[in-house]
């Protein structure tokens, strides 16, 4: 009987291969083999469903929100119709184990056509035989879904049975038209929306309809003359044939090429990107494809133009830029008008392209860091938003939440830096150039001597320059000008993904960072221009341990500002229980020179003492969108929202990472936004989180609005019930305590209003947020 058991075991992978050849054999039999369509039409009639006009806003709301990142299931990305044509795959982009960089697949990039991509392994979800209504019934894994879903819908109760796998990791079927009817044998259940519930009717019927008539699609019109014009004036700015107007766009496009831009004195909707191109402005785009910005573009020389994003824009990887008049002299002003020259231009060996220091040397360090403050929130948000739609490994590194601030660039300390940057710019060289190839150990031994011999270097230029005792004070701090809301920055940390706001959001945090030019810079060099989504395990173990030193280099520079006794002691509350080898990378820091704050500290509490300062330094640059406003809501349910910034302990920690609430007020529906802060002894290590976890210390944060792009679970109630619905939120002890309270207040993933409620919010966050409102991700939805 056992070696019955084993046989069947080895033959049914061939059985199970035999099974999808004898449907392909029965499909190509009905309505010949597959082979590439297209699906664009100059128009339509119009009574006929046309993608652009009828389909794409359903899908948006129904799809995209959960096919839209580089995670989406199958690879199946929906935010464009691009990514619909280009089907799924089996392959998985996140995959923390492999030993060799994987091929790389990013949509409008790494292929151009239907043909590259099935050539690259992706396979159809929409009919690519026969085109008729039948056939594309048939042919189809999306209709076959969306029937599949009908057929079963979710099943009756508040909660899914464990057969749905909702964990990230979970093993994703990804099943071929051939290999459909085993599926659907398999997972009855699993039809699409998957653990959502189904689509009504009239959207089902819509969707079946458009693919049973072929999927059609009428290209839209591009962009009109005033975003041609508008293209052409800033393709002129970034491609001057000097030198320095050379350097000057090569250093906006590595630090743009994941925003979104857009022309804030045009009409609002149409998105743009900056692209390296083989062609010259006037010419049709050819996109450089390489796996990092500055890799070596093979080209004689490079172009950089603006090309029309067509995606659906998604919260998750959103950076709006705005490019307008103000811009344009902002930019002539730090780069192509100043008084500064470029003499050669750097080549693109790893060693020089991985180093903005050695890359951009001829540019003053100054202007660049100005650049970058100018846009401090999209910068740092950066290694968030851009296409790590999974960082658990490299988010571990950070704190749940922790306030950021500037060094100001009008001190000394700040300006003279181009310099003291070109002498020590091999010290301060990223592992991203060689940390595919590399061993991870070795290689982050080495590194950790480098960062040693910067802090040195920094410690003994301070000495050389500043050799009595350097007393910080306030205006040390970036102010924004009096105006720049990016002063001042909140750093949330959702478990696998994080979120920058503007403004210092909830109470006191345990940490804070001071960013100069130097840390910022390697900051966007280490996390966004150099790091590989695609990348291998070694390149993913390197970021994350050379992060280590970055934070805790923003951490001790804002130690600086605090008494000595002060940052003694919290220096020992950040580092409980760490590695014996991580503390000199801190104390060399500080301890090389004499740093003894002028500030008027008054107070027992000199670090939140300090962010009070703060805060009443740059009232006019603080963005207070995230603070909960009295006049918006009734006395009662004011002092119940915040009634939660009080609680501590360890029975938050039933709590989801980050809930959305929804009020219904007088005034009309106000969102919410409560986020679980869990607390860790450290952070320096890579493995083991749990075990450094201190649940005791766990906090909640409340804040107006919506923070995260990830919601875990959903809450409405009227103003009214809110003081009890606060007050059991602050009482919840257990996992049941919670899913009652689901069973009162909650919106699970399985009611049946779901998607109207999710309608609700994503119209209120658009219409509050605007250009930097984007579609949410359901991706991390609990069932509970």
């Amino acid at each position: 009987m056992k070696r019955l058991k084993l046989l069947l075991l080895c033959l049914l992978p061939v059985i199970l291969s035999g099974c999808a050849a004898w449907e392909r054999y029965e499909l190509n039999t009905a309505y010949g083999k597959p082979r590439p369509v297209d699906r664009l039409h100059s128009s339509l009639p119009a009574d006929e469903l046309e993608y652009y006009r009828d389909i794409r806003p359903l899908m948006e709301s129904r799809c995209t929100v959960c096919h839209g990142c580089y995670d989406a299931p199958c690879q199946l990305k929906l935010d464009a119709r691009a990514g619909l044509e280009r089907g799924a795959s089996k392959d998985k982009v996140y995959d923390g184990t492999r030993l060799l960089a994987a091929n790389m697949s990013r949509l409008f990039v790494d292929a151009q056509s239907t043909a590259e991509w099935r050539a690259k392994g992706f396979f159809p979800v929409l009919n690519e035989r026969e085109q008729t209504p039948e056939a594309n019934a048939a042919g189809s894994v999306m209709y076959q879904m969306l029937r599949l879903k009908e057929k079963h819908p979710l099943p009756a109760g508040p909660l899914l049975p464990d057969s749905f796998d909702l964990s990230l990791d979970r093993d994703q079927q990804c099943a071929t038209i051939e290999e459909f009817p085993r599926f659907a044998d398999n997972y009855p259940l699993w039809g699409m929306p998957y653990g959502f519930p189904g689509l009504s009717k009239n959207e089902s019927g819509r969707l079946m309809r458009w693919i049973k008539n072929g999927s059609p699609a009428v290209e839209p019109a591009p962009p009109g003359p005033a975003f041609q014009a508008a293209i052409t004036r800033w393709e002129t700015l970034l491609n001057g044939d000097s030198l320095k107007a050379q350097l000057s766009s090569r250093y906006i496009y590595e630090h743009l090429f994941y925003s979104n831009l857009y022309f804030s004195e045009l009409p609002a909707g149409t998105f743009f990107r900056i692209v390296r191109s083989a062609t010259a402005p006037g010419k049709p785009i050819q996109v450089i494809a390489t796996r990092r910005p500055y890799d070596d573009p093979g080209v004689p020389r490079v172009y950089y133009r603006l090309e029309h994003n067509p995606s659906t824009v998604l919260d998750k990887t959103n950076m709006p830029y705005a490019l307008n008049a103000q811009r344009m002299q902002r930019w002539k002003q730090l780069f192509f008008d100043a008084p500064f020259s470029v003499d050669a231009l750097p080549g693109y060996s790893p060693e020089i392209a991985s180093n903005p220091f050695a890359a951009f040397q001829s540019l003053p360090a100054e202007m660049r860091y100005r650049f970058m403050l100018d846009d401090a929130q999209m910068i740092i948000q950066g290694f968030i938003k851009g296409p790590v739609c999974r960082g658990q490994l490299a988010l571990n590194v950070i704190d749940d939440r922790f306030w950021v601030i500037f060094i100001n660039p009008d001190i000394p300390e700040s300006m003279d830096q181009d310099g003291y940057l070109a002498t020590h710019q091999n010290v301060l060289r990223l592992p991203s150039d060689d940390s595919n190839n590399a061993l991870p150990i070795t290689t982050w031994l080495r590194y950790a001597e480098l960062q040693r011999e910067w802090l040195q270097a920094k410690g003994a230029y301070f000495q050389e320059h500043y050799p009595s005792v350097i007393r910080p004070t306030l205006s040390m701090i970036w102010d924004g000008n009096g105006q720049n809301p990016n002063a001042g920055l909140t750093v949330f940390r959702h478990f696998d993904s994080a979120t920058v706001t503007q403004g210092f959001v909830g109470g006191t945090p345990k940490t804070a960072w001071l960013i100069g030019y130097p840390l910022l810079e390697r900051l966007h060099y280490l996390l966004v221009a150099g790091f590989d989504v695609y990348g291998n395990v070694s390149h993913q173990l390197l970021t994350r341990l050379y992060m280590d030193f970055l934070r805790m280099e923003g951490e001790a520079n804002f130690l600086l500002l605090l008494p000595e006794d002060a940052r003694q002691r919290e220096l020992a509350f950040w580092y409980r229980g760490a590695n014996e080898k991580v503390m000199p990378y801190v104390n060399d820091h500080w301890m090389s020179t004499r740093f003894v704050p002028s500030i008027d500290y008054r107070t027992d509490h000199p670090k939140a003492e300090l962010f009070k300062l703060l805060a009443n330094r740059m009232p006019q640059a603080f963005n207070n969108a995230y603070v909960i406003k009295q006049q918006s809501l009734s006395p009662e349910a004011f002092t119940a929202l915040h009634s939660l910034d009080n609680i501590q302990g360890a029975f938050l920690a039933n709590i989801p990472e980050t809930t959305f609430l929804l009020v219904q007020t007088p005034h009309g529906d106000q969102a919410f936004t409560i986020l679980l802060n869990s607390a860790f002894k450290n952070l320096n290590s890579l493995f083991d989180e749990n075990k450094r976890r201190i649940p005791a210390e766990d906090t909640l944060t409340v804040a107006a609005g919506f923070i995260g792009a990830y919601p875990n679970t959903f809450l409405r109630a009227h103003e009214k019930q809110l003081p009890v619905l606060m007050d059991r939120l602050g009482k919840i002890r257990s996992a049941e305590d919670f899913t009652l309270l689901m069973n009162d207040y909650g919106v699970r993933r399985t009611n049946n209003d779901f998607w109207a409620f999710s309608d609700t919010i994503q119209k209120l966050y658009y219409t509050h947020d605007g250009v930097n409102a984007g579609l949410f991700d359901y991706n991390r939805v609990e069932n509970r």
